[in-house]
């Protein structure tokens, strides 16, 4: 990541992004009741929810940090620090694990050059686990950022990942 991209990452919550979360603490009737919204909110805009913006959100929901810090790391999608362009997120649920998710893992590994939980050195991707997407009929199952994607094998593999730059 450029010192510029990180710069702006880093930089405070633009006054339309606390405006958004304003209007998500006034249509959950308790500001609190907004902080997964809001820290989602913050993650579309930003990749990730830095302990800065953390801060400014839990001053906005009347929280505290820790408070709402115990909201983010509950929630496995919420990403506390940077990740790749495309978060990959593979099923390791018995289902997937018998129809192969490990070859899948494996093939991965050796594509990217990652393990679960790092990012490539070019920033692309992340590479997560899941516990089930919910696709088990077509397992081993992966989902690239909003796209799922079954049955995977080594071809298949190879061809979705080119379709992400």
């Amino acid at each position: 990541m450029s010192t510029a991209e990180q710069d702006r990452k880093e930089a405070p919550l633009e006054a339309g992004l606390r405006q958004e979360i304003a209007a998500l603490a006034q249509h959950a009737g308790h500001k609190r009741a907004a902080g997964t919204d809001a820290l989602k909110l913050v993650q579309k805009h930003f990749g990730y929810v830095s302990d800065r913006h953390l801060s400014e959100v839990a001053a906005l929901l009347e929280m505290t940090p820790a408070e709402l810090d115990s909201v983010a790391t509950f929630y496995n999608l919420i990403f506390r620090r940077p990740v790749g362009r495309h978060v990959i997120l593979l099923c390791d649920s018995v289902a997937c694990w018998v129809m192969g998710a490990t070859a899948a893992r494996a093939q991965l590994h050796e594509r990217l050059g990652i393990h679960p939980g790092e990012t490539t050195a070019d920033g692309r991707f992340t590479l997560l686990p899941i516990v089930c997407l919910g696709h088990c009929d077509h397992a081993p199952a992966m989902m690239i950022d909003e796209n799922q994607y079954g049955d995977l094998d080594p071809a298949g593999l190879d061809a979705i990942l080119e379709g992400y730059k």
